[in-house]
């Protein structure tokens, strides 16, 4: 991916689209815990939303197995849409705990911001963070957005760097989760850093089936995906390189009400820092988007396997 005054808030939100996620059906901020989530009440508890789709799903579960093996009570709500609804409804207090993504989630705050590497990201999100929110030390793993074509459309048109889609203005389709097409690593970046202009946005979904499909048959001629989706290197995609850096560091990092974040959640956390890596968490999302696992259960195996649920 990509959340608050409720109860009036949670109306304004129940009428907005969610989009389906990457492993799984929709859900509302309203909508009861998913299974394989532990329900709790009381303000101990720790209710972890997720955006809307797969990687994020498994997220929110891995947060919660962690929490809980703490003796911290712990819920999920997945699913619930992209960053544009969530990070509100954080604010709110609906949910108390995200999992999100450095860069990205600085330029929600600021879209003018330009730190890249995950030093300088983190504390500029320490700075630009809204009073009640909380950042806590991001894992090692990363998942980045990527820009990307097929094999055949990098030699039709020459293409190898963001750059050189400039040369094609007005002839290409891009296609991504809908809100790429107003972000900053997305159409409005594209254009402001590259001078990138498309035939046409198609709003599809978040590195999951509708855009890879679409990109296999030519549906679109570049799609948005995420650096850690195993299907590109499967179908021998190829990944434009970002010369001028438009795309910064992409660390996980949980992002948590500060009323919420005890020493006792801060260290549960702390251990998937250095557990969590970009490959365990590329090995993660093929279980449920390939191998079509619950995010709830491959979550637990693997909490299970590193020695982190006890």
């Amino acid at each position: 991916m990509n959340r608050r005054n409720f109860v009036a808030g949670a109306l304004a939100l129940a009428v907005l689209p969610v989009l389906a996620a990457c492993g799984g059906g929709t859900t509302s901020l309203n909508t009861p815990p998913a299974a394989g989530s532990t329900a709790a009440s009381g303000d101990s508890t720790i209710v972890i939303g997720t955006a809307n789709f797969s990687e994020n799903q498994i997220l929110g579960y891995l947060y919660a197995d962690v929490l809980e093996a703490a003796g911290v009570k712990a819920t999920v709500k997945p699913n619930l849409g992209s960053r544009e609804i969530v990070v509100p409804a954080l604010r709110n207090g609906d949910i108390d705990l995200l999992p999100e993504y450095q860069g990205n989630l600085l330029l929600h705050f600021d879209p003018k911001a330009t730190a890249s590497d995950s030093d300088a990201l983190q504390q500029a999100l320490a700075a630009k963070l809204p009073k009640g929110l909380t950042i806590l030390p991001p894992a090692v793993a990363e998942d980045a957005d990527v820009f990307t074509v097929t094999k055949e459309t990098a030699a039709k048109y020459g293409l190898s760097t963001l750059a050189d889609l400039a040369k094609h203005n007005g002839k290409l389709t891009f296609g991504g989760p809908p809100e790429v097409k107003t972000r900053q690593v997305g159409v409005v970046g594209l254009k402001d850093v590259y001078g990138v202009e498309f035939k046409a946005f198609k709003s599809l979904d978040a590195s999951g089936p509708l855009v890879k499909g679409a990109l296999k048959s030519g549906g679109v001629d570049m799609a948005n995906l995420f650096s850690t989706d195993v299907d590109i290197a499967k179908n021998g995609w190829v990944v434009l390189a970002d010369p001028k850096h438009l795309i910064p560091a992409q660390r996980i990092v949980p992002l948590i009400r500060t009323d919420k974040a005890t020493d006792t959640v801060k260290t549960a956390l702390a251990k998937l820092n250095t557990a969590l890596t970009t490959e365990e968490l590329s090995k993660l999302d093929s279980l449920v988007d390939n191998d079509h696992k619950d995010p709830d259960e491959v979550a637990a195996e693997w909490v299970k396997t590193h020695g982190l649920s006890s």
